[in-house]
């Protein structure tokens, strides 16, 4: 077994970090939203910076986990959430607007959902 309450913390840190990246993203309406203006670039950059974090600590659940909890949730692309942070951590010159963009737009709330179904799961 896994220590829940570690679980718990990580899982309330990535909704948290969720949470930071909807509000940064409400303002944005379009990929030229983040392009156009020095706003726009430091709330890429911003929101980089926690899709980065939330990435890590999917990895770190899947470390104290022993790989299973994530299991449960197959809904959720959780290669794609981990892959997602290792690109922008490598590549980051390379960043994909538009891709950041989607990843906001569309697989963000399922995400956030996700993440609170599994801490109501644990506690």
């Amino acid at each position: 077994m896994f220590d829940q309450e570690l679980v718990i913390e990580i899982l309330s840190q990535i909704d948290d970090a969720i949470e930071v990246v909807r509000t940064r993203f409400s303002v944005i309406h379009s990929i030229d939203d983040f392009l156009s203006t020095p706003e726009g670039l430091e709330k890429l950059d911003s929101i980089c910076m926690k899709l980065i974090a939330i990435g890590e600590s999917v990895k770190n659940i899947d470390k104290h986990t022993d790989n299973r909890l994530l299991a449960d949730y197959p809904d959720i692309d959780w290669k794609g959430v981990k892959g997602v942070r290792d690109i922008i951590s490598h590549h980051y010159f390379d960043l994909d607007a538009e891709e950041i963009f989607d990843i906001c737009e569309t697989h963000l709330p399922p995400l956030h959902a996700t993440i609170k179904q599994m801490i109501l799961d644990l506690q």
